[in-house]
């Protein structure tokens, strides 16, 4: 089996994320299976390990359905993405205004240049939505945010040609795959603290149960022969719930969340294979 691989160079994604993996691609590298068949990312979030790999064929999921119209966007229309993206200004004003525009009634353009200008411009970058699935992050201070990069959205809007992008539960994309195929799974963690829960990038969360259930499926998916690997806390519920039939290799990465430069340190993170 040829490695599915395109023969281009990786690029850096075009969103920011909470635990995205960009500043553990030289850690993640390592594991990642010489030969592989299609690739599948169904917490897709910004990207990261798919931008690094090129795979000639992918499918990238997730729950959030205007992060996946995102990508839809950048992948059928960067031009007038990058055109839109281009005259919104770096304003609080304009940016609470975008905040509560009823944007899920617009074209995947809209949605595409809507997300990234608050992914941009919102506190740390965030994505996070109340219970009625409004984006609830303040304002963010920052003089001179990326808000149009237009060589690095060009970029990324041709390497997400030929892919499948779909909404669906982790479950549903990854019992798509076949064996010798590659799933990556970037799940919301297990808080490694009761004050530390980040699950908010829809409205349903992710709770104990759903963990669970995605050990359940990445059983299923190795019994398979598929190639698995798993990003995750160091909590103790993890190794508890990865601790038979499954490697779980530490890795080092820097918090990027916190409100608090005192709470950005160095965390261990947990890579399951």
């Amino acid at each position: 089996m040829a490695r599915s691989r395109k023969s281009v160079e990786p690029t850096r994604p075009f969103l920011k994320w909470a635990g995205g993996k960009r500043r553990l691609l030289d850690q993640l590298r390592p594991y990642y299976p010489q030969q592989f068949g299609r690739y599948h990312e169904p917490f897709v979030g910004s990207a990261a390990v798919f931008f690094d790999l090129v795979p000639q064929r992918a499918s990238l999921a997730d729950t959030n359905e205007r992060l996946i119209r995102t990508y839809r966007g950048i992948r059928d229309d960067v031009e007038d993405v990058i055109s839109l993206l281009a005259s919104y200004p770096h304003d609080k004003e304009f940016f609470l205004q975008m905040r509560k525009a009823n944007i899920d009634e617009q074209a995947d353009v809209q949605v595409a240049a809507w997300f990234i200008y608050l992914n941009k411009t919102a506190f740390n970058g965030l994505y996070r939505v109340n219970r009625g699935n409004r984006f609830n992050v303040p304002f963010g201070a920052y003089a001179r945010p990326a808000i149009c990069v237009p060589d690095l959205l060009r970029t990324c809007g041709r390497r997400l040609k030929n892919v499948r992008l779909e909404v669906a539960d982790f479950a549903t994309t990854a019992r798509r795959a076949r064996r010798g195929d590659l799933v990556y799974f970037d799940p919301p963690y297990v808080p490694l603290s009761a004050t530390s829960s980040f699950t908010s990038y829809t409205r349903h969360g992710f709770d104990m149960a759903a963990q669970r259930r995605l050990h359940d499926v990445t059983v299923e998916l190795k019994a398979r022969g598929v190639h698995v690997l798993l990003s995750n806390s160091s909590a103790p519920a993890v190794y508890e719930i990865y601790g038979d039939g499954f490697e779980c290799i530490e890795v080092t990465a820097r918090r990027a969340i916190s409100a608090s430069h005192r709470g950005r340190g160095i965390v261990k993170e947990l890579l399951i294979r």
